[in-house]
């Protein structure tokens, strides 16, 4: 597996092209500067030794090594170990609510970031288990198939929001059935489905869906976010609140009922998210009931530097630059690579 270690310095590559068209620009001033003096055939009469392209081809040698140096910088690794880990846990796939509703702000910040704050908390808690994440709305889509990369996890997180989802709603059946077919084809492993909703179900079948996910083996466990008391909508950088078609403001609050219900038919538990840490001890608890299997995962180790065969083309760019002359070298003058014309004059623009 081919990486590096450092790629921010990767982003120097683009001097590459500046540099290049900065050249460009000064050949062609040089040019026009020449022909002030005469005509260009005459010119290379005069100057029998000037070259055209020799310093092009220099130039060109020194843009390469200057972006194999910045290649040098970045440290590109090699993965030369590869091992098979053995680890015990189970798997669970995360179903996240991103409707409108989830940006109201009854608990704080938002209903919708206090769940991604719980989310990382409970891949943090994580050591030998895999994830996948699922978000949904009016429709459902698999964010993060699912993984012992958490590092992944925590990234596809943090660009979540309501704006990433076409249709609007909360679909919690669509979330349930998609979780289910998510899973890998072990058998014998604890599989765990969590949603984490504000409970506002508008399209209906999410106790079937939870019930089917129980009966292929699975457990589905419900995150409450919000309040009961309800809180208004608000729309993204207006300062305003949602309003329904009669001009009054949008009041959404957590359904409990029915993440209780879902949960129950799913064979799970509902916990009600107001305290971070006491939902995830009662969560981890839930998770903990689970049956964990041995399974084998796949890791590149020991990645080894290779910035050394990079530093050598280096080193022979820089020769071959150097070794090339500005002007034809006159011990090879006699010396032709081109056919004549019919006049005997050479076809050799160097």
């Amino acid at each position: 597996m081919f990486r590096f270690e450092d790629p921010i310095y990767l982003y120097l590559l683009v001097l590459i092209p500046i540099l290049a068209l900065v050249r460009f620009v000064s050949y062609r001033n040089q040019r026009k500067r020449l022909r002030q003096f005469g005509e260009p055939e005459l010119l290379k009469q005069l100057m029998p030794d000037v070259s055209r392209f020799r310093p092009l081809v220099k130039f060109g040698l020194l843009l390469g090594a200057l972006a194999l140096l910045i290649v040098m910088l970045a440290r590109p690794q090699l993965g030369t170990k590869i091992s098979h880990e053995q680890r015990v846990g189970i798997e669970t796939i995360i179903a996240m609510d991103v409707s409108n509703s989830m940006l109201a702000e009854d608990v704080i910040p938002s209903r919708l970031d206090r769940s991604k704050m719980m989310v990382e908390n409970l891949v943090d808690h994580f050591t030998n288990d895999k994830i996948g994440l699922i978000v949904f709305a009016g429709d459902a889509f698999v964010q993060l198939p699912i993984t012992s990369d958490y590092v992944s996890a925590k990234m596809f997180l943090s660009s979540i929001s309501p704006s990433m989802m076409v249709s609007q709603g909360t679909d919690i059946a669509r979330a349930v059935e998609m979780a289910t077919h998510s899973f890998t084809q072990e058998e014998g492993i604890g599989k765990a489905i969590i949603v984490i909703t504000d409970g506002e179900d508008h399209e209906g079948g999410a106790l079937e869906a939870a019930k089917a996910a129980k009966d292929a083996g699975m457990r589905v466990y419900v995150l409450g976010v919000g309040s009961v008391n309800g809180a208004p909508i608000p729309i993204s950088g207006t300062g305003d609140y949602m309003k329904d078609n009669t001009g009054n403001t949008v009041m959404s609050a957590l359904n409990e009922e029915m993440c209780k219900q879902v949960a129950q038919a799913g064979g799970g538990a509902y916990i009600h998210v107001e305290n971070n840490s006491a939902a995830q001890q009662q969560l981890d608890n839930e998770l903990d009931k689970l049956a964990k299997k041995e399974t084998t995962t796949t890791v590149y180790s020991e990645f080894d530097e290779q910035f050394q065969a990079v530093g050598i083309l280096v080193l022979l760019l820089l020769i071959i630059e150097i070794c090339i002359l500005d002007r034809r070298n006159p011990l090879l003058k006699r010396i032709s690579l081109f056919k004549q014309n019919a006049k005997g004059q050479m076809i050799n623009d160097k």
